[in-house]
């Protein structure tokens, strides 16, 4: 690059897929697959996906349960440790050397922001 030139600027307006692509994606995937195996392949998504949000609901609902007995005194701080490191592993965090602030920090960074009591 010469002196003075600018770089590139992505936006982030450029980043979603345009019709076009995902035509040539559907082609693509319809040349990879088949016919045949496409309906499969689309079911097997749909499970995988449904599954993803059931565990993802399963784990909004034990941490709303997790902050209401905390609220109530129920949890001593070993308990209330066990129970923060479990829900933390099952969303994917890795609870080693986090203190339980920050621990509960990336567990509601992770979880989506409007959480709806049962």
């Amino acid at each position: 690059m010469k002196r003075g030139d600018r770089m590139p600027v992505v936006m982030k307006e450029q980043l979603p897929i345009g019709p076009n692509e995902l035509l040539l994606i559907l082609i693509i995937i319809f040349l990879l697959f088949g016919a045949q195996k496409l309906p499969e392949l689309a079911r097997s998504l749909g499970k995988s996906f449904g599954e993803f949000e059931k565990a993802k609901r399963e784990t909004e609902l034990e941490l709303i349960e997790f902050e209401r007995k905390l609220r109530e005194g129920k949890y001593t701080s070993s308990e209330k440790r066990a129970k923060l490191e479990k829900i933390a592993k099952d969303l994917g965090i890795n609870p080693e050397g986090k203190s339980d602030d920050e621990l509960l920090e990336e567990i509601y960074r992770v979880l989506p922001k409007e959480k709806s009591e049962p």
